[in-house]
């Protein structure tokens, strides 16, 4: 019986959890213009609450990449 309680309890606890955000890959962020913008929207906006999760961190990388190549082209190379 106490297992079964146990059991019951911890799938309770499970189902309400929040879901976890999906966590997005530096290319993603640079295949999806809007997306990108979004996350760097929301980061910058909130900087002392989610300036290190995954998103932010991938964002920014993404967003100096994208920078570093539109240099790049514009210098002609």
């Amino acid at each position: 019986m106490k297992r079964l309680l146990s059991s019951a309890g911890m799938l309770f606890l499970a189902a309400c959890s929040p879901q976890a955000e999906k966590i997005y890959t530096v290319d993603e962020f640079m295949a999806d213009d809007a997306l990108l913008a979004k996350i760097i929207v929301e980061c910058r906006n909130n900087p002392g609450e989610l300036r290190d999760t995954p998103n932010c961190c991938n964002a920014e990388a993404a967003d100096g990449k994208l920078r570093l190549e539109r240099m790049r082209k514009s210098l002609g190379g």
